[in-house]
């Protein structure tokens, strides 16, 4: 199944590109994996080749909006959290210290975004406080292999689900520094766990639903040590942790747990080669969305937890689980190479991820919907599944959001650009960047990425090399995009460009080729026949939704948290301000579908953050009517939905739409009406 390439019909062309020297050009459903990459960690038989390779961290540098959005990280919670949170306090911490009494998940999900974030933008003083923890865990580790807090879960002896989180930082960080101790730090707790009864081995509810991260951090070691004993340790994981492959039900609906444990079995794919291994992590992902992901944003509306009858766009999902699929997302476009899964992260990453936070990341919301016009520290169970003030823009006000939230940005910019088994490269998830990596012959090449993708239609990368290199270059082409064109050196590549695949150039590159993509972008709509045939509007990768007037309140940070909100006894919550947003301007709109909606495009913004109403740099222009009887209802919320047949207002009001990203009040699920 990964070793196809397929021609599409004839789709082969030789054509001069502006240099005189031939080029081959492809569309391709995939890559082809009947070789392997010769310069960068590989499936190891007996596991099944990978599509796509990562590359390792600090590959890859982040440029223009993204690396502004991980600035805004470094200054805000994710960079300070440290000065913030009890949990990540070095006095009396179980990660520095053997009985500490602070010590469970919140380290090491505050250290994989922190970690990877100060590797990236290669910050001296983050990078010095994240080896500090990193030295210290290491140096902590056991006879035995084990190590970290000696945590209990729910009626177990030891939560293994924390040191699960370790590795994958430990990953990263081996990558990016060749740190030798993290291989034999890594080897020696997988042979530990060899050695757990099953009895006592994933048996708690977070370790036992997300052994997949476990099972994930397997791969990336046998690949570097081909040690037999990680196959024997894979197919106990597996057999150990929660069933994600039936096909009507799944171990738990909680929205984290199934944003990050459907990719498992497609996991444990790799190792056994069973293709319904693969085909049980997509029925998982289509399952969630067609019982309550009825909804735009690229999720599913489940708050903590999906429940019956709480499907309409009112429902949201945790910061947690908007990162959390994100990077499932990745890592199932790796393992498969299936552009579904690069299109599924764009749209979670630009449509939901953003709006959870506040414009300076100083604080973020908890749970994030696709239609939520009210953005308050009020309990609204059981219109959400939580109980506390879940909505507010709250800097530190749970346990999980706030220490995990920081390896989304970090993450997904790791993936912009991978390698191919046939020593190619291929930009995968559009955004500006520089890559330095190896293709074929051993060469190291340069290719930047410069693009405001996706305000923008138009990518432009520029290959910089010693001497000429021979190697595919794959684009991957967007479903929504008809008559994307590509040029290499100004001349057209005569190719027909599929939408849905990928563009393979192969050709002896020269230093300075430029090479251009440009996907045309058109309204188009979508209707959601579960959610009472609403709609909502795209544009290209962007979601539209209805553009709210935005009023920021400021209340008290420690009065607004909820109770396992432990701040440091010398925090100055005064510093860290929770924000409340109410809409200063009318919502319960009806979108008028059979109107034009028109393209607005504004300057792009100095401060290069186009995810916020002042400065988002397209608008749309279109037309709505009023629903009386669709307002706050019983619960605070947004109200459900109203059925097509409710009353609309006689009169047609001019309205105006922007990118669901930028607003963090929205309507992006319309009902509809008509001129």
């Amino acid at each position: 199944m990964q070793k196809l390439l397929i021609l599409l019909g004839a789709i082969v062309a030789i054509a001069s590109c502006g240099t005189g020297d031939s080029v081959k050009v492809e569309s391709v459903d995939r890559p082809a994996t009947d070789t392997r990459n010769e310069f960068y960690a590989s499936n190891r038989a007996p596991l099944q080749p990978q599509a796509f390779i990562k590359l390792p961290l600090g590959s890859i540098r982040p440029e223009g909006w993204l690396l502004k959005q991980l600035q805004l990280q470094k200054d805000g919670l994710n960079g300070h959290l440290g000065e913030i949170s009890a949990w990540l306090q070095k006095e009396g911490n179980a990660w520095l210290e053997n009985g500490g009494a602070w010590g469970w998940e919140e380290v090491p999900y505050w250290l994989r975004g922190y970690s990877d974030l100060a590797l990236l933008l290669q910050d001296e003083a983050m990078m010095a406080e994240a080896k500090y923890w990193i030295d210290h865990i290491i140096a902590g580790q056991r006879e035995s292999g084990d190590f970290g807090p000696m945590q209990k879960g729910r009626g177990t002896e030891r939560d293994l689900w924390p040191n699960m989180l370790v590795l994958w930082l430990m990953q990263n960080y081996e990558e990016a520094t060749g740190d030798p101790r993290v291989i034999d730090f890594m080897t020696r707790y997988c042979h530990w766990l060899l050695t757990l009864p099953d009895d006592k081995f994933l048996e708690g509810y977070w370790e036992n639903s997300r052994g997949g991260d476990n099972l994930w951090s397997v791969v990336w070691l046998y690949n570097r040590t081909d040690d037999p004993q990680l196959l024997e340790l894979a197919e106990k994981i597996h057999r150990n942790t929660a069933d994600w492959t039936k096909s009507t039900q799944l171990p738990n609906w909680h929205n984290v747990n199934i944003a990050q444990c459907f990719r498992e079995p497609a996991t444990y794919y790799l190792f056994t080669g069973d293709s319904s291994q693969l085909r049980a992590s997509y029925n998982v992902q289509s399952l969630i969305r067609r019982a309550f992901g009825q909804v735009p944003g690229g999720m599913f509306g489940a708050d903590e937890n999906a429940r019956i009858g709480f499907f309409d766009p009112r429902q949201g999902t945790e910061t947690c689980g908007f990162a959390e699929q994100m990077a499932s997302d990745e890592i199932m476009l790796m393992i498969t190479g299936d552009p579904y899964w690069a299109e599924n992260c764009e749209d979670v990453t630009f449509n939901s991820f953003p709006a959870a936070f506040m414009p300076d990341y100083k604080a973020l919301r908890y749970i994030t919907s696709p239609n939520l016009v009210v953005s308050d520290s009020k309990n609204h169970n059981p219109g959400i599944n939580n109980r506390g003030p879940f909505l507010a823009m709250n800097p530190f006000s749970s346990r999980c959001c706030q220490h995990n939230h920081g390896f989304g940005w970090p993450y997904y910019a790791q993936h912009l650009v991978m390698a191919t088994p046939d020593n190619g490269l291929a930009a995968v998830l559009y955004n500006s960047c520089t890559t330095t990596a190896k293709v074929a012959g051993g060469q190291e090449v340069i290719l930047s990425e410069q693009t405001r993708y996706p305000f923008e239609e138009s990518v432009r990368f520029t290959l910089n090399t010693l001497q000429p290199a021979t190697f595919p270059l794959y684009l991957r082409i967007p479903s929504w995009t008809k008559d994307a064109s590509v040029t290499i050196n100004g001349k057209r590549v005569t190719a027909h460009v599929i939408p849905g695949k990928y563009l393979r150039i192969e050709r002896s590159w020269q230093d300075g080729d430029q090479i251009e993509l440009n996907m045309p972008m058109k309204i188009s709509m979508r209707q959601w026949q579960v959610n009472k045939n609403s709609v909502s509007v795209d544009y290209g990768p962007l979601t539209l939704s209805l553009r709210i007037e935005e009023d920021y309140r400021q209340v008290d940070s420690r009065e607004s948290a909820i109770h396992d909100a432990k701040w440091q006894a010398d925090a100055d919550a005064s510093a860290w301000p929770t924000f409340e947003i109410h809409p200063a301007s009318a919502w319960n709109y009806a979108l008028v579908t059979d109107a034009p909606i028109a393209v607005e495009r504004r300057p792009w913004p100095e401060d290069d953050n186009p995810f916020t109403l002042a400065s988002v740099p397209l608008q749309f222009k279109a037309q709505g009517r009023l629903v009386p009887g669709w307002t706050i209802d019983e619960y605070g919320l947004c109200g459900v939905l109203p059925y097509e047949s409710d009353p609309r207002s006689a009169s047609v009001d001019d309205i105006t739409l922007v990118p669901m990203g930028a607003a963090r009040l929205r309507i992006a699920s319309f009902p509809t009406a008509t001129k």
